[in-house]
């Protein structure tokens, strides 16, 4: 029987609320199970693959962070080298599923699929999601199409590569979504259906080596928005930030005052780079963009684009070097 390893990082696909109506509230409870309670709740995906649960310290995702995005890339590591486990399967809040996913496949290689899967509605909600969510995952994990695929996203049935995907909607089931370019495949009861290929998935080398650092360096997001003044950005320098993301407006440019304050932090020493608001599309090197030496964050949307920003600062990558990152990655 093939061997899946199941990291449970907490989130709602492994909370507990009330009763079955508890479906918004019921992170009041903080009763979030780990690793071995879920496999014991999901019991009938053990009939898909022999599950090797690996013991992390469930939390909310909004508790998820650098370190943690450390561990389980060193975890990771480790199991691919393990001959006998074919797939990898991470149980995680969906409010940073989508950081932690693009982050592991920055700084992952796994040869054995990695897949992130996690729910809209607790375990011990009505019409839970979450035990159809890990089937997928786990059956995703073992298709051998996944092979070579990066780190993958699966819920509501629907494939996604980590780079690409977003958390579109506060409640509904189909809330990940990738925007212009769409699904990979499919989960469907028949079978795992592969339709595109990423060609940005971290493969061969990890694109980061994450695993010496003893702290992230400092990297904030501004948000523009009519009449956005410098003041944040001022904060975010005077709060030490090395590097600083803009979600501009579409294609990419922001007030008169926004620009000058991400300007005079470029003059600072602090990279810069823009991402859009829009949700879609690509950020290109603008000759007000240039001028300024604010690097195009592409197509990352900002929370992304903040990932692979502190990434390369640790990494000690020069902005050129970043520039290029953002094109590459």
């Amino acid at each position: 029987m093939a061997r899946v390893a199941v990291i449970g990082t907490g989130g709602t696909i492994s909370s507990f609320g009330d009763d079955p109506f508890d479906l918004q509230d019921y992170v009041r409870h903080e009763k979030i199970g780990d690793t071995e309670t879920m496999l014991a709740h999901y019991r009938d995906v053990s009939r898909l693959a022999e599950l090797v649960p690996i013991a992390f310290p469930p939390v909310a995702s909004t508790k998820i962070g650098f370190g943690e995005w450390q561990w389980l890339a060193q975890k990771i590591a480790m199991l691919s080298r393990d001959p006998s486990i074919d797939g990898v399967v991470i149980l995680h809040g969906t409010a940073t599923l989508e950081e932690t996913a693009y982050a592991l496949s920055l700084t992952t290689a796994s040869s054995c699929p990695v897949v992130v899967t996690g729910a809209q509605r607790p375990a011990t909600g009505l019409a839970a999601d979450g035990a159809s969510n890990l089937s997928a995952a786990i059956r995703t994990a073992l298709s051998p199409d996944a092979r070579g695929m990066g780190v993958l996203v699966v819920l509501n049935e629907e494939i996604h590569a980590a780079r690409e995907v977003t958390k579109t909607s506060t409640w509904r089931l189909q809330t990940f979504r990738t925007p212009d370019f769409g699904v990979l495949g499919h989960a469907d009861a028949d079978s795992v259906s592969f339709y595109r290929r990423p060609l940005r998935a971290s493969l061969g080398t990890p694109a980061f080596d994450i695993s010496g650092a003893t702290a992230a360096p400092r990297v904030d997001i501004a948000y523009a928005y009519q009449g956005a003044d410098g003041v944040a950005v001022e904060a975010f320098v005077d709060a030490g930030a090395k590097g600083i993301i803009a979600a501009a407006f579409a294609p990419g440019l922001m007030t008169p005052a926004l620009s000058a304050a991400l300007e005079d932090a470029v003059s600072k020493g602090v990279v810069c780079a823009i991402s859009t608001r829009a949700g879609s599309g690509r950020v290109v090197e603008l000759t007000p963009l240039k001028r300024a030496k604010l690097i195009p964050a592409d197509n990352l949307n900002p929370q992304k684009a903040r990932v692979l920003l502190q990434f390369a600062l640790v990494s000690g990558s020069a902005p050129e070097e970043i520039a290029e990152h953002f094109l590459k990655y």
